[in-house]
């Protein structure tokens, strides 16, 4: 098979009616690092919402135990990913994120916009990063995926083209990243458990790579203090190396999925979809920020 082999291929489908077959052709052949990082960096904007942020706080899964909820959450989008929304397995993966979701008042606007972070970032990240630019099929494919997936979540209002989906999540972040302690201290869960992946004395070097890659408005958000312009441009350079070197490489033959990243480290002896994440807080529905209600966090300057 030669490099853009597969690319025609995804071309010869239809982008709405073959938007699963493209997104995982897409996700699991041609990117599925970038999809990986892509989606890490998707879900931890969200923090930076402190209606999302805090109540993440509260339930303490991503604070006491960060690698079960990485975990987690990766395995059962990627279930949905890898069989598709008809096979029982796919069906079993949104029911659990259903579940749970439901087990707390989670307004319809951060569904929506976290929804959103799954289409743009991505796309983003991938054509700054990424061996080759996404396609518009994958583009229009992905956009279908994901509103398919939101369809099946109950989630009202969901935007109909990538355009619709960029402008609800630039308005959003606008509008509703602050300051909030609890949000940061999920952030740093998360960051301290990226780190922990590799040799310990390599923690100050990584956190500080990872956080050249934010952009300034989320790192405000957290109060992050900004890497150096030299460090930033040499991070980012680095990565658009990544991707030209991979460009020269053979294609992928087979699909890789989430389950198989080495960062996925808490089932060694396998999991039951079923059995994948969060079960309720006892005491625990309300969301703890009221939505539209700026003085519960400073804003963000």
């Amino acid at each position: 098979m030669k490099r853009f082999e597969r690319l025609g291929q995804i071309r010869r489908l239809d982008p709405v009616a073959d938007a699963l077959e493209i997104y995982r052709l897409s996700a699991a052949f041609e990117f599925p690092w970038d999809y990986t990082r892509a989606l890490e960096l998707a879900l931890y904007r969200t923090y930076a919402v402190p209606s999302i942020g805090r109540l993440l706080a509260r339930t303490a899964e991503l604070t006491e135990r960060t690698q079960k909820r990485y975990d987690d959450t990766a395995l059962l989008l990627d279930t949905v990913v890898e069989y598709g929304f008809a096979a029982e397995e796919g069906r079993t993966a949104i029911r659990r994120i259903n579940q749970m979701h439901r087990s707390y008042d989670i307004s319809d606007d951060d569904m929506r916009y976290v929804l959103s972070t799954f289409v743009v970032v991505p796309r983003r990240w991938i054509d700054a990063y990424g061996w080759r630019r996404l396609s518009r099929h994958e583009v229009v494919a992905a956009t279908e995926y994901y509103r398919t997936l939101g369809r099946h979540m109950g989630i009202p209002g969901i935007p109909e083209t990538y355009d619709e989906f960029e402008t609800l999540l630039d308005a959003y972040e606008r509008e509703h990243f602050r300051w909030d302690e609890q949000s940061r201290s999920v952030s740093d869960a998360t960051l301290d458990l990226m780190v922990s992946w590799y040799p310990r004395p390599l923690a100050p070097l990584l956190r500080t790579a990872t956080l050249a890659l934010f952009d300034e408005h989320l790192l405000r958000a957290f109060r992050y203090t900004q890497p150096g312009a030299a460090t930033t441009e040499f991070v980012r350079r680095a990565v658009r190396a990544r991707g030209r070197l991979v460009r020269l490489l053979p294609p992928r033959r087979s699909p890789h999925f989430a389950r198989q990243n080495w960062e996925i480290k808490g089932y060694p002896d396998g999991y039951r979809v079923a059995d994948l994440g969060t079960r309720p807080v006892p005491g625990l529905r309300g969301c703890p920020v009221r939505h539209g209600d700026t003085s519960a966090a400073d804003t963000v300057e």
